[in-house]
């Protein structure tokens, strides 16, 4: 398993790593047991360069550079790129060279006999600084439909020079997977599969089904990134390969079934890093994965997972959700009761099944708001106390300009809070609207109950339920909040009222914090 994410998922359009990220990413793939990590273009810029001078302790990955071939106007020993990762400290280096005589002819501008010349050099020259070669052989599948003797004398000049690993690469990610399988499986009687590596790009959408054909087919490396970041389309993901290659398709791998167990979080880790929204449908770690909704699957779920699970959602981290929403059935209602710890008899199930459905009927929706869920659950079942009450709240969101002449927004809230017969009034500014009554309402309440300090707002999206109706339509706020320990959890509100709305997800996270902290309940 060959990571690439620090070189190939840095192209990714709007994802620029700093050191520190670097090397916090490393980490992580190091925590999962990946063989290889691709730390970078050496030589290429200024973060990649401090990034090798300032690798950290792995206790399983091997950490390689990325380089090119040398240029055909020099020598091995005079191409600085060269130089540089045959001085590195570096145990493995990959270079890549041109396969497509497309593209010999018109990047390089050279004879396709010099590039066989230039290959062979560059691959001698890092063999004798004893580093252990990978050669990325680009448009590899493009120039074997059109020139495939050619393609292949490259790919044999690299490995008779003494690579370690011919990577056979889809860099356009044109190739589909059954020419995947038939261009492989004629690579293999040239060269064996237990030195051939692939690297596939996600432009058809079909880079993970690339790569198990690949290995179906006998290359034994497969390079690709975590979440299936890269240029353009995005590279093969290592997320969705790994638990594939290991459970479903029986292969050793390095990754053992301990650090398995650690996928989800690192590849949440990654969109929080890159303060991207992890998708919630993603193949094995999306929240939604192992997401059961219809009544008639929950109920097939808790008699035997396996009825609609491929697999084990704790192998890989994740977690089995039981889905609350106006199509849900009793086996829904009691089986997230049974997850909350939460006891409940018929009458009480059933009062609060109807409540689901009413309240789903005025615009709510639980599928994605499973805290404003419990809260509900809690305040039909188990009679959650008054911890607090907002009596009022006023905004005042003013646009003016400031001593400099410039136009700024200004929102300030006021609150009127009572906690055991005790009025509170309180005032505070923020960035907006939403974020000043929260400062406010928080201010009242942290007075007996401080841990809703902890919570911060992460997401706020707004969804208009009746566009018809223009700006008097019913509307709907989602709010994503986490605490202290980064624990993630949504709530809802709905009102023709924006703010409103807004007030009402924002009391529920509040009231969710405080339940969460009396009752040691379960993240949702």
């Amino acid at each position: 398993m060959y990571d690439t994410l620090l070189r190939d998922g840095a192209q990714t359009q709007g994802v620029d790593f700093s050191l520190k990220d670097k090397i916090e990413l490393t980490k992580e793939i190091d925590s999962l047991g990946i063989d290889y990590i691709e730390g970078g273009f050496i030589g290429a810029n200024p973060v990649d360069d401090d990034f090798f001078n300032n690798l950290p302790k792995l206790k399983h990955s091997k950490i390689s550079a990325f380089g090119m071939t040398h240029r055909p106007s020099l020598k091995a020993n005079e191409d600085k790129g060269l130089v540089k990762l045959a001085n590195s400290r570096l145990p493995a280096v990959c270079i890549v060279g041109k396969s497509w005589d497309f593209h010999v002819k018109e990047a390089l501008g050279i004879s396709n006999q010099e590039n066989l010349k230039i290959i062979r050099s560059s691959v001698e020259y890092l063999i004798k600084a004893k580093k252990e070669v990978l050669f990325d052989a680009e448009h590899f599948f493009d120039g074997f439909k059109k020139n495939q003797k050619y393609t292949l004398e490259v790919i044999k000049t690299a490995f008779d020079a003494g690579a370690r690993w011919i990577v056979l690469c889809d860099t356009n990610g044109g190739t589909l997977p059954h020419e995947i399988t038939e261009i492989v499986s004629k690579v293999t009687s040239l060269i064996s599969g237990k030195y051939l590596g692939i690297h596939c790009h996600n432009d058809t959408e079909n880079a993970v089904a690339n790569s198990i054909a690949a290995v179906r087919a006998g290359v034994r490396q497969v390079q690709g990134t975590l979440n299936g970041y890269g240029e353009r389309c995005g590279n093969a993901n290592l997320i969705a390969l790994i638990p594939t290659l290991k459970y479903k398709m029986g292969y050793d791998i390095s990754v053992s079934d301990t650090q398995i167990k650690n996928l989800k979080r690192v590849s949440d880790k990654l969109d929080e890093l890159l303060n991207r929204t992890h998708y919630r449908h993603a193949a094995y770690v999306g929240d939604s994965a192992f997401a059961h909704k219809g009544g008639l699957h929950v109920s097939a779920v808790n008699k035997n997972p396996e009825a609609y699970e491929h697999i084990n959602p704790e192998k890989i981290g994740n977690k089995r959700i039981i889905v609350i929403s106006d199509k849900a059935g009793r086996s829904n209602i009691t089986n997230r009761l049974k997850n909350l710890n939460i006891k409940a008899n018929e009458a009480q199930i059933e009062k609060l099944v109807l409540a689901v459905k009413e309240k789903e009927k005025a615009g709510y929706a639980f599928d994605f708001a499973d805290a404003s869920f419990e809260v509900l659950a809690r305040s039909i079942i188990s009679k959650i106390p008054d911890f607090y009450e907002v009596k009022s709240f006023r905004i005042i969101d003013e646009r003016r300009k400031n001593a400099l002449g410039k136009l700024v927004n200004v929102a300030e809230a006021t609150a009127k809070v009572v906690i055991d017969g005790k009025e509170y009034n309180e005032i505070s500014e923020g960035s907006g609207p939403v974020d000043a009554l929260a400062r406010a309402i928080k201010k009242a309440v942290s007075k007996k109950y401080p841990e809703v300090n902890q919570v911060s707002l992460i997401d706020y999206k707004v969804r208009i339920m009746q566009a018809e109706k223009g700006t008097g339509a019913i509307t709907r706020v989602q709010i994503e909040s986490k605490d202290k320990q980064n624990n993630r959890f949504n709530t809802i509100g709905v009102s023709s009222n924006i703010l409103d709305a807004s007030f009402n997800a924002l009391n529920d996270s509040l009231i969710y914090q405080i339940i969460k902290t009396h009752h040691k309940t379960k993240k949702p």
